[in-house]
């Protein structure tokens, strides 16, 4: 879903790539002091790929994770990098199961 060269995304094509309501969105930027969207003179948001990663670590803390928001920003604070390296394998390897996923299905189909 990530265009290629894309600098800003509107929330709702953060909401798409993340899973998450815009709702989620709108209350983890007024929680988490590392998400801050850019706006334009309207209020429209325009989130960098950085604020999209950061919002996936706040992702993996809050919903996989299962941390309450507080303890979320104290990891996030405290273990910033650790966090974002944490995240970014478990994206992989759910990434390499979704495609070792397809292989299977495309096998079965194939019998």
């Amino acid at each position: 879903m990530d265009e290629i060269g894309k600098k800003y995304y509107k929330i709702r094509e953060v909401a798409e790539m993340t899973g998450l309501p815009l709702s989620t969105l709108r209350y983890w930027e007024s929680r988490f002091t590392i998400i801050k969207p850019k706006r334009n003179e309207h209020g429209t948001r325009f989130y960098t790929t950085s604020d999209v990663e950061k919002i996936r670590m706040v992702y993996f803390l809050v919903k996989e994770k299962g941390l309450k928001l507080e303890a979320a920003q104290e990891q996030l604070k405290n273990n910033h990098s650790g966090v974002s390296r944490h995240a970014a394998a478990i994206d992989r390897l759910k990434a390499i199961r979704a495609e070792l996923q397809s292989m299977l299905d495309a096998m079965s189909r194939l019998r």
